[in-house]
């Protein structure tokens, strides 16, 4: 029996842009300690297996009502449904012609949920992995991120951007330019530009979070999209600051120059918190990092965080700060590792 395993991880921001959705810049890491994993094996009809996250028993009508608060109304079925739907009609519209041969899929994912690490589109990478490997299609790398974002905006209507497919289809640490004079076709499909960047040349970097009061992104992002369309000067003024500064962090770290990258990681949060309105908890997760001398930003929409650490001592005092008001500290891994299934 023909059996397909496929992971893709999760993802941290590391600088720049909150949502790549304003033709601005971004530089991020993946975070090998979390991943997404899609099995797919030869079957006698197309079968998508019920996973844990999507969950049809609750304790009570409020367990119920908290789920959809913080999950929706679904689980990863429906990414892996349109991700197939969506590769499909990319076949169609190439004339590839795919075997006959049916299939069973199955996912899991130990992403925390709702911290801005983008757990969704894992899912979506990991299916499409297993889909090209199953049918021996080869969907050209540069175009797999808009493939998946069209699975999202498209297919499912979910608001999203080019950042987390792009980290996640190339994975290490990329440095993403979506300025409009950037734009590409490549396979019929819209890319702009994306480069590779050593892991080697990052300071030590932490990453934390607090699962137990996590928000959905759409409540993040509130209405700041609809400021930035109408011109508000505050907001396209700090679009541009975010663009800039993931420009001058790629100079930072090709310059191996932490100390410069730890400023513009603070100046990022700082700005980003002029523009939106945030919760209270969150800021003080940033709070409590920068208490002990590291620098701190948000991973993703919120409820995690990314930052630089001088030292052990340092690490060792993040997890004593951030543990106290109920966040998880960890050293993110980006490169690949002995257990890591690909």
């Amino acid at each position: 029996m023909y059996l397909v395993r496929k992971r893709a991880y999760a993802r941290a921001g590391l600088v720049g842009n909150p949502s790549d959705g304003y033709h601005g810049k971004t530089i991020s890491i993946i975070v090998r300690n979390f991943w997404a994993e899609v099995v797919l094996y030869e079957w006698d009809s197309v079968d998508i297996v019920l996973a844990e996250d999507d969950r049809a028993r609750f304790s009570s009508v409020y367990d119920l009502a908290r789920d959809v608060r913080l999950h929706g109304y679904y689980g990863g079925i429906r990414l892996i449904k349109a991700t197939i739907k969506r590769f499909v009609e990319y076949c169609q519209a190439r004339q590839i012609a795919l075997h006959e041969k049916n299939f069973s899929v199955r996912y899991q994912t130990n992403i925390p949920r709702q911290v801005g690490m983008a757990g969704s589109s894992a899912i979506i990478v990991a299916t499409l992995r297993c889909l090209m490997d199953f049918y021996g299609v080869e969907i050209p790398l540069e175009a797999q991120p808009t493939f998946v974002l069209t699975v999202e905006q498209e297919e499912l209507h979910i608001t999203a951007g080019l950042q987390d497919r792009v980290i996640q289809v190339y994975e290490g640490v990329v440095y993403m330019d979506f300025d409009r004079g950037r734009r590409h076709d490549v396979d019929g499909i819209a890319c702009y530009h994306y480069e590779r960047l050593d892991p080697s040349l990052l300071p030590p970097i932490y990453l934390a979070y607090h699962d137990a009061l996590s928000e959905p992104t759409e409540v993040f992002h509130n209405n700041i999209r609809e400021r930035f369309n109408r011109g508000e000067e505050h907001v396209v003024t700090a679009m541009q600051r975010f663009a800039s500064l993931a420009a001058r962090g790629r100079d930072a770290l090709l310059a191996r120059d932490a100390t410069s990258l730890g400023r513009l990681i603070n100046e990022n949060f700082d700005t980003r918190r002029s523009i939106y309105t945030l919760p209270p908890w969150q800021i003080e997760m940033v709070d409590a990092a920068r208490g002990v001398g590291a620098t701190a930003k948000f991973a993703g929409s919120g409820g995690a965080i990314v930052g630089t650490y001088h030292d052990d001592t340092m690490f060792a005092a993040l997890q004593e700060a951030l543990g106290a008001i109920g966040s998880k500290v960890l050293e993110p891994q980006i490169r690949p590792g002995i257990h890591d299934k690909t």
